[in-house]
């Protein structure tokens, strides 16, 4: 089936759609066959291409006609207003990070990494296997299978030093992505209107997850290696927080990493506090000069709340997150996640688990981190020649992004329209801030499409940033 074939179908008879009155009979499928060369196959999927939008009407044993456009009548929804209350929620705006890029432009802003830095071939195989496996029909416990969360805790326990006893199967939990896991821990460990620290900047999904669940962010300052230990304290001390949210590994959005000597005192400080953290590892496979060293293998008192996603590494399609907790906190994880959703597919545990214990995925992982580091260096130095002004602070070693600051004059709503107009598409780094910014950033995607677009795009921003110098 020629997909081009089928759109060019699909365009020539919209532009007689438009010309057409209402009720119109479209030419036969013989007929259209003869006027674009095509098999009756390609055209019957433009057809159905046309219908699923709403162009035409099939009449099974009459033809298809051009459909009657109807009047959109307005719906009153204000009965909702009454049935739905005040909300007591401030919202985050939506993210840049999620937005589709038009064609042609060149995307920076995406959080994911592109599709050729994603292990196909073994995820299609995996998927193929777990259709005609168990998981395909059989229900699986609530707190994932078992293979799965040994997997997690054995990758957790490589890193743990001699003295601190690696975690066990039983103490991971599967979850259906990393998103679905910050709710789940801040519902479980913080609840509604009780305080919660996070690193500021830091990742705007996790601004969105507290807000959901009723939690009260509290900023705590981080910058390129990561929060001030004196200020966590002092935050901890005038909040009573039980729990601090942080990414020690390549940050989002600021590529921080900690230092084996700030994590000791970031752990120290929540022992004293009798409190959490929650560790996002979200780039646990996207280290590039080196892998990551998770903070939650230094701890085995039950203080570090530990939660690694496979989902940006292995594929979209495979929303699959383990959370690694001890003890009664552990249970209070357990208890949210099968209140919200019950259990994980089992076929997507069953590819995930598939794909990360092939031998070809560590071959994979070593190719993706030269990759990354290709990548990065590109965007950094077309940075660095078309767009001096934009600071970075420090080259992430590892993770998807650059956190560009830019000076202080900048008008950053300006600034992302006038780029998207050049055919750019970036985000602006205010969705990453928990309260007021410091300052106007951009992060700056290395890991999506099209590496060899990333120097007109960043010519394109320099373009629109030099419009807002004064004449």
């Amino acid at each position: 089936m020629n997909n081009d074939s089928s759109s060019r179908i699909v365009a020539g008879l919209r532009a007689w759609i438009a010309t057409a009155p209402p009720g119109a009979r479209l030419p036969s499928t013989r007929a259209l066959v003869a006027q674009y060369g095509a098999s009756p196959v390609t055209v019957q999927k433009a057809l159905r291409t046309l219908v699923s939008q709403g162009a035409v009407e099939s009449r099974p044993g009459v033809g298809t006609f051009v459909r009657a456009a109807r009047a959109a009548r307005p719906h009153d929804y204000g009965w909702q207003t009454a049935a739905l209350g005040p909300t007591d929620r401030l919202a985050p705006r939506s993210a840049a990070a999620l937005r589709t890029a038009p064609d042609g432009a060149v995307a920076l802003h995406s959080g994911y990494p592109d599709r050729e830095l994603l292990p196909e071939r073994l995820v299609r195989g995996a998927f193929t296997r777990a259709a005609r496996g168990a998981s395909a029909v059989a229900r699986p416990p609530a707190a994932g299978l078992p293979d799965l969360r040994a997997w997690f805790a054995t990758e957790l326990g490589a890193d743990s030093p001699a003295g601190v006893a690696p975690p066990a199967p039983g103490d991971a939990v599967v979850l259906p992505g990393s998103q679905s896991g910050l709710s789940t821990a801040f519902r479980a460990l913080v609840g509604a209107g009780r305080p919660l620290l996070v690193e500021s900047p830091t990742y705007w999904g996790a601004l969105l997850a507290a807000a959901q669940a009723g939690a009260r962010v509290v900023p705590v300052p981080s910058g390129a290696g990561g929060p001030d230990p004196d200020s966590l304290a002092r935050a901890f001390e005038r909040t009573g927080a039980s729990a601090f949210y942080a990414q020690p590994n390549f940050a989002n959005p600021t590529g921080a990493r900690w230092s084996p000597d700030l994590a000791d005192r970031v752990l120290d400080t929540v022992r004293r506090f009798g409190a959490f953290l929650i560790e996002d590892d979200w780039a646990h496979d996207f280290g590039i000069e080196d892998g990551p060293a998770p903070v939650a293998a230094r701890d085995d008192g039950g203080h570090v709340v530990y939660l690694r996603s496979l989902t940006k590494s292995v594929s979209p399609a495979v929303r699959v997150a383990g959370v690694v907790a001890r003890g009664p906190a552990r249970e209070r994880i357990l208890a949210d996640a099968r209140a919200g959703s019950l259990y994980v597919s089992g076929v997507l545990q069953a590819v995930a688990l598939d794909v990360v214990t092939q031998p070809a995925w560590r071959t994979h992982l070593r190719g993706l981190r030269h990759q990354l580091a290709a990548r990065r260096d590109l965007l950094a130095g077309a940075l660095r020649e078309h767009v001096p002004a934009a600071h970075l602070e420090a080259l992430p070693r590892g993770g998807l992004n650059l956190w560009a600051r830019l000076p202080d004059s900048t008008d950053l709503p300006r600034l992302v329209a006038d780029c998207e107009d050049l055919g750019v598409v970036v985000a602006p780094g205010d969705e990453w801030f928990p309260a007021e910014p410091t300052g106007p950033h951009l992060r700056l995607n290395y890991a999506g499409p099209d590496p060899g677009s990333f120097p007109d795009g960043v010519r394109a921003l320099g373009r629109a940033l030099a419009r807002q110098e004064p004449r």
